[in-house]
């Protein structure tokens, strides 16, 4: 059975849902930073979904950040998975902009998060609406 691990419940919103994964975006409002989690218990390692999960994933992910990159007017996107702190597999889709506060170097740990108001994760959301169409459903 899936759950969605505590750092990430602690650290982020739910948005929605796509056919693999939860869509999540990090608490903090520095950047658009998006979370991918598949919805696979025990998954912590990419090459531990089977291959049509990799695909959906891959698709999922490159949807995703394609779409993000025309709306925010990204100058770089940041896809990865890391998982050093957090063990379950995730996926990061993070749009970076030159004036960034961490630019060029990565988003972890380069200033205090900024918290989203509730008008901002509103307006996120339906800037996700748009974005995603028939793919998004909302959580």
């Amino acid at each position: 059975m899936f759950v969605l691990d505590s750092r990430l419940q602690q650290d982020s919103l739910v948005l929605g849902e796509f056919a693999l994964c939860q869509l999540l975006l990090s608490k903090d409002a520095n950047y658009p930073w998006f979370i991918l989690v598949p919805k696979r218990a025990d998954v912590s390692e990419l090459f531990q979904l089977d291959d049509a999960d990799q695909q959906q994933l891959w698709k999922e992910t490159t949807y995703l950040a394609q779409a993000l990159k025309g709306s925010y007017a990204a100058d770089k996107m940041n896809v990865a998975t890391l998982g050093n702190v957090v063990s379950q597999l995730h996926m990061h889709v993070i749009v970076r902009h030159r004036d960034d506060a961490a630019w060029p170097a990565p988003v972890w740990g380069k200033c205090p998060a900024k918290a989203y108001t509730p008008a901002q994760v509103e307006a996120i959301r339906q800037r996700l609406r748009a974005l995603l169409n028939a793919q998004y459903q909302e959580a």
